[in-house]
């Protein structure tokens, strides 16, 4: 059996393949990435690195070659060039013979959900659904590491600002995520692949362990970081309107704000024990997520 992981040089693949590699069945492990140089030590620990790019679909059937199951991890581009780059590594698969495709997916893909990335996961379960292969859909919640203040500001401006002015102004009303640690999606992530057959026609949500609130996420804030942290609830234009003050552009701040607004609606309230069942232990909290985050160094 050989196994892939496309995007192996980011941080969910890279960790998803360095626990496939610490398996005691560890099998052959084929390695995709546009930067082969950045995952070289996995190679010398016995993986095989290859060249692939999903914006340069010739690339794809080369690199695919010789598998048997693969992870395809979404890409970070958003929209129609998302769902092409993902059309075009299904297309891949299916040429060269791959059997089985894991998806990274997110949770409630639904036309429910207002979350702004919700038509691409949704239109790639549909193209893995009608390809032919056998699929599992990992569906996984907010990351816990994007609620980190300083883990990527840019992205996810919320906790960095809660500290720097002792304010957590969102928009997600009184909803609830239950956020998951990408280590957690990771182990998952490592188990559904190496194991395969059993877990074909199934879809996972992959969450943490307890669904958190804006209050509850100021109140973590505040207790690890020692800072007084209070929690301010915004409207979507008020949010959107904060953040473009901020210098923030104004596409980017309705995307961000389209995640409050799902969580609002409750569209991310899902909360699973797939961590627990899958790996045989607990998933991670997100105060121990934030614990080994905020110390005084790291604040």
């Amino acid at each position: 059996m050989t196994l892939l992981i496309t995007g192996a040089s980011g941080k969910l693949g890279r960790r998803t393949a360095e626990l496939v590699l610490e398996r005691d069945d560890r099998p052959e492990l084929i390695l995709v990435t546009r930067s082969p140089d950045a995952i070289a030590d996995l190679g010398d620990r016995g993986a095989t690195v290859r060249f692939g790019d999903f914006a340069d679909p010739a690339s794809l059937p080369a690199a695919f070659a010789g598998t048997d199951r693969m992870l395809l991890i979404s890409t970070h581009d958003v929209g129609e060039e998302r769902v092409a780059q993902h059309r075009a590594a299904i297309d891949a698969a299916r040429e060269v013979g791959v059997r089985q495709v894991v998806f990274t997916s997110f949770i409630n893909p639904t036309a429910a959900n207002p979350a702004g990335v919700i038509p691409d996961y949704r239109a790639t379960e549909d193209l893995l659904a009608a390809s032919g292969l056998e699929w599992t859909f990992l569906r996984n919640a907010g990351y816990a590491e994007f609620q980190i203040p300083d883990g990527e500001p840019d992205r996810f401006p919320e906790g960095k600002l809660a500290l720097d002015t002792g304010v957590l102004r969102n928009n997600t009303g009184d909803g609830k995520v239950a956020y998951v640690s990408r280590e957690d999606c990771a182990a998952v992530a490592a188990a559904v692949l190496s194991e395969g057959a059993k877990h074909a026609g199934r879809a996972y949500d992959i969450t943490g362990p307890e669904l958190i609130g804006g209050s509850e996420l100021a109140e973590l804030y505040a207790r690890i970081s020692g800072r007084p942290v209070t929690r301010q609830a915004v409207s979507d234009a008020q949010y959107i309107e904060g953040l473009v003050a901020g210098g923030m552009p104004e596409f980017i701040a309705g995307f961000l704000a389209s995640f409050g607004a799902a969580t609002r609606l409750g569209a991310l309230g899902v909360l699973s024990t797939t961590v627990a069942d899958l790996t045989g232990r607990p998933a991670t909290t997100m105060s121990a997520v934030l614990e080994a985050a905020l110390t005084p160094a790291a604040v």
